[in-house]
């Protein structure tokens, strides 16, 4: 059994993705603000004026908000990132993610948590004293093994290692989602193929191509086949969290800012309960399989357990994109809610929608709700299916909004 708390932290693109971690049981949530973030290529970012009802949606849910400021700064960057850890502040933000020292300079400067990024690439408990002068967290590199782990973590407890707010310092890892195949992400592959730096957040991902290899003496070339040698498959820390968590770490972080709401909410609320599972003895291999086949329904490139496992090279891809065993299909979005009778009505833009459908509703408000179709109604008649073009009612868990999304999930 497992005594200390430990903090499920889930990735948050846009207020879908929020509304979904809080669904899922997370404790924290992390988010980017404007371009200074490593998704800053992504289109689902926040933006200062979001700061606010960010803050509030957060606090009403007694959920810790963290903003990644965590690219390499320039000159110019400086103003921008001055301005976002004022506006953090004023808003109550629980800490900012950085790895420029410039970062972390300013912000503890103005009292300001600060937890360590994974760029910074913590490897031992020296540089864990030294970072200890600006941060209460920090992400120890994605290359250490648990044994690596454990033995920072004992040695901030036997030397009493505490941050500014005079507590001990609380280590920080991944534990699920996409990695890279550079150290600790540091990967300049984009910046030399495209003139796009990773470093600063557009990294263009061309690591996740398939390529071919080209003798230049003789100009033969060979397909590689079967595997994408530079795109690792997605970290999976499910099967083991037990021993994980025992390592002593304190935060476990999901990896998915530029990954869709259901992925958020599916991945989180399968770590949520592993931990609880962890936490009161009752953690086995039965309830591990059940999570791993949920968390294989979403967004994934395969997996495998990392580093952590003592494994000195990655498991790679064998093909592109995801191997998700469910897919979601857009089939319209929401008209109304009638409360009384828990019905949401919704217009059919896309496809045919049939009794019996898996359904996943997502929205900035309403996060994700997934449910069965098993009614559907047209002009206050039942009818098995509702065509394009068509208006319809069903049955819903919770309240929609007008302009959510309307998917079906389908197998892959």
């Amino acid at each position: 059994m497992l005594k200390k708390k430990v903090e499920l932290m889930a990735p948050a693109g846009n207020f879908e993705s929020m509304t979904a971690a809080i669904q899922g049981g997370a404790d924290a949530v992390y988010f980017g603000i404007e371009q200074l973030n490593m998704r800053a290529r992504a289109t689902m970012n926040f933006t200062l004026d979001d700061l606010e009802a960010v803050a509030d949606l957060c606090s009403q849910h007694n959920v810790k908000s963290y903003i990644t400021l965590n690219t390499i700064l320039y000159n110019h960057d400086l103003s921008l990132m001055k301005r976002i850890v004022n506006e953090a502040i004023k808003y109550n933000i629980s800490a900012v993610i950085a790895s420029d020292q410039a970062v972390i300079n300013y912000a503890s400067g103005k009292g300001m948590p600060v937890h360590i990024s994974t760029q910074v690439n913590i490897s031992n408990i020296e540089t864990v004293k030294f970072y200890a002068h600006f941060a209460d967290v920090m992400v120890l590199a994605r290359e250490l093994s648990m044994v690596q782990m454990k033995e920072i973590t004992q040695a901030i407890e036997r030397e009493q290692i505490k941050g500014p707010s005079g507590n001990l310092v609380r280590i920080e890892v991944f534990a699920h989602g996409a990695l890279c195949m550079a150290i600790s992400g540091k990967c300049y592959l984009s910046l030399h193929s495209h003139n796009s730096s990773a470093n600063r957040g557009v990294c263009i991902q061309n690591c996740r191509r398939q390529y071919e290899v080209k003798d230049r003496d003789e100009g033969v070339e060979f397909h590689i086949e079967n595997e994408y040698i530079m795109s690792p498959k997605d970290l999976n820390t499910l099967p083991f969290l037990d021993q994980l968590l025992d390592t002593g770490i304190d935060v476990l972080k999901i990896e998915g800012r530029a990954r869709a709401p259901e992925y958020v909410k599916t991945v989180t609320h399968a770590y949520k309960q592993a931990i609880l599972a962890v936490q009161d003895g009752s953690f086995s291999k039965e309830k591990t399989d059940a999570w791993q086949a949920e968390v294989e329904k979403v967004y994934n490139r395969g997996f495998w357990g990392g580093y952590y496992l003592g494994k000195k090279m990655g498991e790679w891809s064998d093909g592109y994109g995801s191997k998700a065993t469910t897919k979601k299909i857009y089939i319209g979005r929401g008209v109304h809610y009638f409360p009384k009778i828990n019905v949401g009505e919704f217009k059919i833009e896309s496809h045919t929608l049939k009794k019996g459908d898996q359904l996943l509703v997502t929205g900035p408000t309403t996060g994700v709700l997934e449910f069965t179709a098993d009614e559907i109604w047209v002009n206050n008649g039942a009818v098995d299916s509702a065509a394009k073009g068509v208006s319809c009612s069903i049955k819903v868990p919770e309240k929609i909004r007008a302009s959510d999304k309307l998917y079906k999930i389908v197998d892959s």
